[in-house]
């Protein structure tokens, strides 16, 4: 990101309460963004949402719906997030310095346990993307490596024996969608190519340091053109396949021994480990497709009610027609 840009970005935090984390991420980041008007997309994580919407309805009142304002204040807003939504209370269409906001604002031991075990599977998602970390006290940046491999490990699951760096992209891109709701109507049907075209480069710089340790481990091979990737192979065996599924977060795991079987066995060190039962890697790769899906469409659902109620009619209608409009687009 330019500096000017980044100061640009930076500049917004001056004007809310102070934060614990904060991110961008969207076409903000797209080195070929020419579209001044669209929106700067911030994830602002916090040790306490309703202290800090209490803070900052007294310094930025009309970033929230009236109503809610009125009726319950900070109390209201933490309450819809957490009980109806995923934790976390966007506010969107935000003026700010001739620019268009929306931010997200979350707690930030939400956030981490969404990164570690994908509960929600919500912000790990926007978290296994690009984005630009403009402020990281509590070093989240570090924590989400585990997130990354996790979706590395995932997406290779997914994907045949043979493919392109492109192809891995677009599946680790695509984890986050399996199962939204809002695909089927507002979303652009070509979003995951975009994205990951439009960011080919920053995809590549997050997930390298993946590609090196998975070929010292010779379960990735990659078939180089002019020191880049062009095509990558990977073994497909069954002890490959436990060995991905032993990289995903521990609540996938679980879920997935519920429904494939659990099967012990004894380390080096003389400890019983508890792992998925693996009698193929079709069957292991459909039954993580189904767990993340089913917990992407129980999250988008919740949060697409909970932006509903806590951005008001007006917004939220307004948020879903811009929505609705790009999936349109896409079809015609």
């Amino acid at each position: 990101m330019e500096n000017d840009q980044k100061n640009k970005c930076e500049g917004f935090l001056k004007a809310i309460p102070a934060v614990e984390f904060c991110c961008i991420y969207g076409s903000t980041l797209h080195p070929n963004n020419q579209d001044k008007s669209s929106m700067i997309d911030y994830i602002l994580g916090v040790s306490d949402p309703m202290q800090w919407h209490n803070e900052n309805m007294k310094l930025n009142r009309g970033h929230y719906a009236s109503w809610m304002v009125h009726l319950g204040g900070s109390k209201l807003v933490t309450e819809v997030a957490d009980e109806i939504g995923v934790g976390v209370h966007f506010n969107p269409f935000v003026m700010w310095n001739g620019k268009m906001i929306k931010y997200g604002v979350v707690r930030m031991n939400d956030l981490v346990q969404d990164i570690l075990n994908w509960e929600r599977f919500y912000l790990c998602g926007r978290l296994q993307k690009p984005i630009h970390i403009l402020v990281d006290n509590l070093d989240v940046g570090n924590v989400n490596a585990v997130n990354l491999r996790a979706a590395f490990s995932a997406a290779l699951l997914l994907l045949p024996s043979k493919f392109s760096e492109e192809d891995l992209y677009s599946k680790i891109c695509s984890l986050s969608y399996m199962g939204d709701l809002r695909m089927l109507f507002a979303e652009d049907k070509n979003k995951v190519k975009k994205i990951v075209q439009g960011q080919f480069n920053l995809f590549r710089s997050i997930y390298e340091p993946f590609f090196h340790e998975y070929e010292a481990k010779e379960i990735l091979k990659l078939n180089s053109c002019n020191n880049h990737p062009a095509t990558l192979s990977q073994d497909c065996c069954l002890s490959v396949t436990r060995s991905l599924v032993g990289s995903l977060p521990p609540l996938v795991r679980s879920t997935m021994a519920m429904k494939l079987g659990e099967e012990r066995t004894v380390s080096d060190s003389g400890r019983v480990l508890r792992e998925v039962k693996i009698s193929s890697r079709e069957d292991a790769a459909k039954c993580m497709q189904k767990v993340i899906g089913r917990t992407v469409m129980v999250s988008s659902l919740r949060q697409a009610v909970s932006g509903f109620v806590a951005t008001g009619g007006i917004n939220a209608t307004r948020y879903l027609a811009r929505k609705v409009q790009k999936a349109w687009n896409s079809w015609r």
